[in-house]
């Protein structure tokens, strides 16, 4: 059977993903502490107008509105009874949007983390976890996605208890981590780290990378992190539209549709197939990314010094690689907790 995800990473030298799901949905009037997932079904044509927005403005492939979808997650929300209907109607507006497009568009089924620590740290067992990704996963096939799409995960367990549950459902997947303390996730995982796990999986994602974080040009370092690993596996880069500030009581990314098509460019450069943009992009950001790609050739991989001078600084002064990655995080997790 065709399908339009892998058909798309077959024919093109890389690949332009969505932008924001948040920020686009603040501006059409979501409110803090509201669920995105339940305008699946009480503001379906916002939804859908989120969806041709990323189409419109040059995207080969945006994500569903159900980065929340897992029982988990909704619970928060009295709507952990709804995690199938809320998915389902995800990947159905999309599927919708990109039927009637005029070229191929692959709909990516959203996954994110569950809020909860796994076990031996937290309370939430393998089991339930493979359970709940198993629930939302089968719901966003049954609606129609290309793709599953872990995104925004920051533990090794949690990513692998997604793995397991995709593998049950059948469908190619790409995942993604943030890395957003220092160059590691919040639970330690480095660039090197990740690039070797997604190998040990019965059924490796098609393609990983990083999502989220913190400024472009982090992640961009974050990235040749990953090819610098050797891998052959495609690399997904999904980036901030610059750094968040406070502005007049609202956050605000700093990034202009110029840096996000530099940051495009600069991406696929370092080793990226997959390029879009995640908190604060825009379909602005993404016409100027597009037109980056599609205007200026393939260059040399960049160094870290161009990476800055292009994009700006980094938050923190390395990537988090030097002193042994997960594994020495957790060497300090336990001598932190002889010593409690």
């Amino acid at each position: 059977m065709s399908n339009s995800f892998l058909d798309l990473m077959d024919s093109r030298d890389a690949l332009l993903a969505d932008g924001a799901t948040g920020t686009n949905l603040f501006n059409m009037g979501l409110q803090s502490g509201d669920a995105p997932e339940l305008w699946n079904v009480e503001e379906p044509a916002k939804i859908k107008a989120l969806y041709k927005g990323s189409v419109d403005a040059g995207s080969d492939l945006f994500l569903t509105n159900s980065f929340g979808g897992t029982a988990a997650r909704l619970k928060l929300h009295d709507a952990q009874g709804r995690v199938r209907e809320l998915n389902r109607v995800a990947a159905e507006l999309g599927r919708d949007v990109a039927d009637k497009a005029e070229r191929k568009i692959a709909v990516a089924g959203s996954v994110g983390p569950t809020g909860e620590i796994m076990q031996p740290v937290g309370e939430l067992s393998h089991a339930l976890a493979v359970e709940m990704f198993h629930e939302q996963a089968d719901a966003l096939k049954e609606g129609g996605v290309d793709v599953l799409w872990l995104e925004t995960i920051s533990a090794p367990e949690e990513f692998a208890a997604a793995a397991e549950a995709f593998k049950l459902v059948g469908l190619p997947w790409c995942g993604t981590m943030s890395f957003d303390t220092a160059g590691r996730t919040m639970m330690g995982v480095t660039s090197a780290d990740l690039a070797k796990l997604v190998e040990d999986y019965d059924v490796p994602p098609v393609a990983f990378g990083a999502n989220c974080g913190t400024g472009a040009s982090d992640i961009l370092r974050t990235v040749l992190g990953f090819a610098a690993q050797g891998t052959e596996r495609p690399i997904i880069s999904k980036g901030n539209a610059g750094i968040p500030k406070y502005v007049d009581g609202h956050i605000h990314y700093d990034g202009t549709p110029e840096l996000m098509g530099e940051y495009a460019v600069l991406a696929r450069d370092s080793g990226a197939k997959i390029i879009g943009g995640c908190c604060g992009t825009m379909p602005d950001h993404l016409r100027k990314m597009r037109e980056a790609l599609d205007s200026r050739p393939r260059g040399e991989r960049p160094t870290l010094e161009r990476i800055v001078e292009v994009l700006g600084p980094f938050t923190s002064a390395s990537d988090g690689t030097e002193d042994g990655g997960a594994a020495a995080s957790e060497r300090r997790a336990r001598r932190g907790r002889r010593r409690s």
